[in-house]
């Protein structure tokens, strides 16, 4: 059985029931109650109350979205987005949020300690998002590397941008500003803008700037 941070369990042997709020190791996790009390459990005396949701996170899509008229075309607006869950604030959910007219090609793995796992893979389509990751958010010291990759594509006739790369660890100082509206997710939270524009260089500045300091 697939369990994830955020299902809802039952033990197998004892009245409780909870949400998963930690994946200790492969045989461990943790439960936390009604009480927000959290409880080591094996994996394996717990079973999810509602049945197991499919996930299609894993499945590239060869629908081709509706073409957006040129001049309605949004080039620019994709961004990586942190909720917590609806049933435990221990738990953060990462989501990609595509506010582009472009479908997205994205695929997430995750590094820590030198081990890599590959975490996701799909189409996004445009103004939409996907869930692509679950952590602990006490434990955001713990959280791994992330190396998110998107290529852009689309029917409509619009010049695609070059591939996203995204490599980075998320830090406390990332989460230290104020939540914002997520119109996608409906729901506040935290963005990182992935496809930010280079900072434009103005080269005479540059030079009087060289110049004064001299």
């Amino acid at each position: 059985m697939n369990l994830n941070l955020g299902d809802f369990v039952r033990f197998v042997d004892e009245n409780i029931e909870g949400y998963i709020t930690r994946i200790i190791d492969k045989d461990m996790i943790g439960v936390t109650d009604a009480n927000d009390f959290e409880i080591p459990v094996l994996a394996s005396k717990v079973t999810l109350v509602h049945g197991e949701i499919p996930d299609d996170n894993t499945v590239v899509s060869n629908r081709q979205a509706t073409v957006v008229p040129v001049e309605e075309f949004k080039k620019e607006g994709v961004y990586l987005g942190l909720i917590t869950d609806q049933h435990s604030t221990a738990v953060a959910h990462f989501h990609l949020v595509n506010e582009t007219s472009f479908q997205l090609l994205a695929a997430l793995t995750t590094e820590k300690s030198g081990n890599y796992k590959g975490e996701f893979a799909a189409a996004i389509a445009p103004n939409s998002t996907k869930k692509i990751f679950s952590a602990n958010l006490g434990d955001i010291q713990l959280w791994p590397k992330f190396n998110i990759e998107i290529l852009f594509s689309t029917a409509a006739n619009v010049e695609p941008p070059a591939p996203l790369i995204y490599k980075e660890h998320i830090k406390g100082k990332d989460l230290s500003v104020a939540k914002v509206d997520i119109t996608l997710l409906k729901q506040k939270g935290w963005l990182i803008r992935l496809d930010e524009p280079e900072p434009l260089i103005d080269a005479e500045k540059l030079k009087e700037s060289f110049f004064k300091a001299r």
